[in-house]
């Protein structure tokens, strides 16, 4: 008899059929497993639907918390369909016994390029430019970017070293950045390897011209960039995020902004999603927002979702994930064990 998968319910109506619509996560599932759409309205809705489910799958809607967690009477994973598993209440699961899996490497790439992009159009005001050259101001531009370094030579920050921030570190050094890395769970051996120099969270902010954020949302990491931060940083200094909107205090990020304490912002997240149309940051000429599009191309979403399907199925198959979230459940649970704990990243969490 095959195993159940749960997944929510898409908002939007659609007339294929689930094995079609679900193709790529079936790749790996189909032998062993049916997936079932559940109702993720509620969470009352959601925990009722996925009570029998031996799997979760969710990477959007409704977040997975301990309420809903409590009800799953079969389910022994839950699968995380992004590199942020701050969808799932990660210490919760890991009570109830159930392996967390998420997909910390198929679109580094695509995230590190958007970082980039948001460096490159912060830092050369293109926003203000933009406007500047479809009006009677095309000849204002020059004077606002002959106040601006040429990015050779500048330092970017690098808030954490994951992959993410290990590709854009690449990207960044083709310019002729320096780049700095604080993340206290990477070896500063790791962090040298590639090129770069470990620094300690307060140096980061005070030496970078560029302070690019790449940091797991959770306890430790929620408004670490605030008013403090900003207080600390260069008054030319431009802050990128492409990781989680919460890392930064948002009041206190259009505070810093509207006072002149940080030059501009490239941001991808934000504490609200999507935000109020009124929120400030999408009227200032000297930020650039994007909706939290880093890592949408082509590839991303199938191979995503095939990803997701194949770290499922090792654990319905009673196997170690490739990539386990929270990796002290896996003595507790009857998986066979066919790969060591991977030490080259610290938690995701």
């Amino acid at each position: 008899m095959k195993k159940q998968v749960a997944i929510q319910l898409p908002r939007q109506a659609r007339p294929a059929e689930v094995t079609e619509r679900y193709a790529f996560e079936l790749e790996a599932l189909a032998p062993v497993a049916d997936i079932v759409e559940v109702d993720g309205a509620t969470p009352e809705s959601f925990a009722e639907g996925a009570r029998q489910a031996d799997a979760v799958i969710t990477g959007w809607g409704i977040r997975i918390d301990e309420q809903i967690i409590s009800q799953l009477e079969k389910c022994v994973v839950i699968g995380v369909g992004s590199v942020g598993v701050d969808m799932v209440d990660i210490d919760a699961a890991t009570r109830a016994g159930i392996v967390v899996t998420n997909v910390p490497d198929v679109f580094i790439e695509e995230v590190a390029d958007h970082a980039l992009m948001l460096l490159l159009s912060a830092a050369r005001r293109i926003k203000v430019i933009n406007r500047m050259a479809a009006s009677e101001d095309w000849y204002q531009g020059r004077p606002l970017l002959n106040r601006v370094p040429r990015l050779m030579g500048q330092t970017i920050g690098l808030l954490a070293f994951g992959n993410v921030a290990r590709c854009t570190a690449r990207r960044a050094a083709a310019f002729g950045m320096n780049v700095i890395a604080h993340d206290p769970y990477v070896s500063e051996l790791t962090i040298s390897e590639a090129g770069v120099e470990p620094v300690s969270f307060n140096e980061l902010l005070e030496r970078s011209d560029y302070l690019s954020v790449h940091a797991p949302l959770n306890a430790e990491t929620r408004h670490l960039v605030d008013a403090a931060a900003f207080a600390r940083m260069k008054d030319s200094a431009v802050v990128v995020n492409t990781a989680r909107g919460p890392i930064i205090n948002e009041v206190d990020l259009i505070t810093a902004l509207q006072s002149g304490t940080i030059a501009a912002a490239g941001l991808d997240v934000l504490e609200q999603e999507p935000p109020e149309l009124d929120n400030p940051l999408l009227a200032m000429e000297n930020v650039i927002v994007t909706p939290h599009v880093a890592s949408a191309t082509t590839r991303m979403r199938p191979e995503t979702r095939r990803r997701v399907g194949r770290e499922v199925t090792l654990v319905l198959r009673n196997r170690w994930p490739m990539s386990c979230v929270n990796p002290t459940v896996l003595p507790r649970v009857e998986l066979e064990r066919w790969q060591p704990y991977p030490m080259n990243r610290g938690p995701n969490r």
